[in-house]
């Protein structure tokens, strides 16, 4: 079973109830002088997620006190990457509104596939190296990692299970992410996936920003994503020397390098801090939606934001379309027909999206890219029309999302060429649309 600590950048403190006490309460690095190491003969470790000297508000660290410190390790070597990419010139720009079918997920008696190896970019922008920029990638996998680990130095990982629950192992603990939830593992962060079966889902990489709550301004203290309801894991530890090796996985600059050492990386016996993994479950998101007439804007379902360096434009938003009541008198209430300064990813857990129920499946996608129309399609737009304004449930035993970026994301070629699932008829969907347009029609005399 996994437990779990409640709120959203808290400054927590767990240790594994294995070995009592052996956090230092006087200094976070050090014990008195009286007693020459940490409790247990622990070393004291700290991880930093922001600069030193950044405000207190975004200040983020945690000291972790492990059985062996990280830096004991081989040295790291390059390794294959496989479909994992920053390469975002490596074929010509598409413009085109782009949808992709369900993701194939490798069957496990053809090829065994963790969830690394597992790992493809679709679509991103910026560079790591000037810590600025995106990345969208799918992770479709059969087998879980096995004296392996993955650490990200490029930037956090904001992971959406679609199909199979994932038990995924920190160092801070151990986190089940079922689908319909989320997690977010922090940059530097060292973790392992364990998968039961054929296992999809979708990654949001952010480089250069942590993910924090949006504002809500005049919405007031309570709504949207509550702080109370994000979840840390509690510290756990395995003393496990592996003499085979184990292989930790570095991403660094884009590239994929390994080293060998010869223990588990999850030795950490007690934590404390505010820089960790945590997971959220959309059900309890706290919906806010027009109840009179007209729309409110898309924001308004904003789970988690990446700010930019310029106020009020993110560098990623990661936005959901939950369960929700639809009243709005007088208002065509699907999505409106849209051009965007933004780059729009969406993808779909389960069920189906309003704007289109078929074509969009669960485990695929679409890009609308920055400027490129987009909006319902035929059919959506005819019922809904006509239909009666009466009070109804939209999107019931659905969940579609969005990954919303004030950069103009790039296509890699596995996204267009090699994973054979983009569909090539989907401005088809809009073909039909037909002109209304009457130059003799008047209001209607109340």
């Amino acid at each position: 079973n996994t437990e779990y600590l409640s709120g959203f950048g808290n400054e927590f403190s767990s240790e594994d109830p294995r070995c009592p006490g052996p956090t230092p309460h006087l200094l976070s690095n050090c014990t008195p002088q009286t007693t020459p190491v940490c409790p247990y003969g622990l070393y004291a470790e700290q991880l930093s997620g922001s600069a030193f000297t950044c405000p207190r508000p975004t200040n983020k660290r945690s000291w972790l006190y492990r059985i062996l410190p990280s830096v004991r390790h081989k040295p790291y070597t390059a390794m294959h990457c496989g479909n994992l990419t920053e390469k975002w010139d490596e074929v010509e720009p598409d413009p085109n509104q782009l949808r992709w079918m369900p993701f194939t997920i490798p069957k496990s008696s053809e090829k065994k596939v963790d969830f690394v190896t597992g790992l493809h970019t679709l679509c991103g922008a910026g560079d790591t190296k000037s810590r600025n920029g995106i990345g969208i990638h799918m992770f479709t996998c059969n087998t879980s990692m096995v004296d392996r680990c993955f650490n990200n130095s490029d930037g956090d990982f904001l992971i959406v299970p679609q199909q199979g629950e994932v038990l995924i192992t920190t160092e801070f603990g151990k986190m089940m992410v079922e689908p319909n939830e989320i997690c977010v593992i922090q940059q530097g962060m060292r973790f392992s996936v364990d998968v039961f079966g054929e296992t999809r889902g979708y990654v949001l990489e952010v480089y250069g920003a942590h993910f924090e709550l949006p504002d809500l301004g005049p919405i007031g203290a309570n709504g949207l994503a509550n702080p109370r309801d994000f979840l840390t894991p509690v510290a756990w530890y395995e003393d496990r020397e592996v003499a085979t090796g184990y292989t930790v996985i570095n991403k660094y600059q884009g590239k994929l390098f390994s080293s060998q050492q010869v223990f588990s990386p999850f030795n950490v016996v007690a934590w404390h801090g505010n820089y960790t993994p945590y997971k959220y479950n959309l059900e309890n998101f706290m919906v806010i939606n027009c109840v009179a007439f007209d729309h409110a804007d898309p924001s308004i379902f904003t789970v988690l934001t990446a700010k930019s360096t310029r106020p009020g434009v993110a560098m990623a938003d990661f936005v959901i379309f939950p369960p929700r009541w639809g009243v709005a008198d007088h208002t065509f209430r699907p999505p409106y027909y849209h051009r965007n300064c933004m780059s729009e990813f969406m993808g779909l857990i389960k069920g189906h999206y309003e704007a289109k129920e078929e074509g969009f499946q669960p485990g695929g996608g679409s890009l609308h890219s920055m400027m490129t129309p987009h909006g319902p399609d035929r059919d959506c737009f005819e019922k809904s029309s006509t239909a009666p304004l009466k009070p109804e449930r939209v999107a019931e035993g659905t969940m579609a999302f969005m990954f919303e970026s004030s950069f103009s994301m790039a296509v890699t070629k596995w996204g267009l060429e090699t994973c054979q699932r983009l569909d090539k008829s989907y401005y088809q969907c809009w073909e039909p649309l037909r002109k209304h347009f009457d130059p003799n029609w008047r209001p209607s005399k109340q």
